[in-house]
């Protein structure tokens, strides 16, 4: 009978270790709910994000997976800053779209 809690600490040790190394990015993207989502999905958006978002883009862009309206704010606004983050999130569109079709 100790096989059962050995095998159940296995699992939960490997899904830890998922979550650990899964990226801001593919988390949001997994969570989305969003038809069609995917690990393996999922996982390309997060490569595409690692080549082109800096860790700070990528908890941003995160928030977009949650929040939609979020992204519109920052695609309108006139800060210097987020025109430059827009253009960066844009790329990562760009490469996730050819990079994961």
């Amino acid at each position: 009978m100790t096989v059962k809690p050995l095998a159940i600490a296995a699992v939960l040790a490997s899904i830890s270790a998922f979550a650990a190394e899964a990226g801001q990015i593919e988390r949001a993207c997994l969570s989305s709910g969003r038809p069609g989502v995917t690990r393996g999905l999922c996982g390309c958006i997060q490569h595409a994000a690692d080549i082109t978002l800096t860790r700070g883009d990528q908890s941003r862009a995160a928030g977009f997976f949650r929040d939609p309206h979020r992204a519109q704010v920052v695609r309108q606004s006139d800060r210097r800053s987020d025109e430059e983050f827009w253009r960066r999130y844009q790329l990562f569109g760009d490469t996730a779209a050819a990079y994961c079709s």
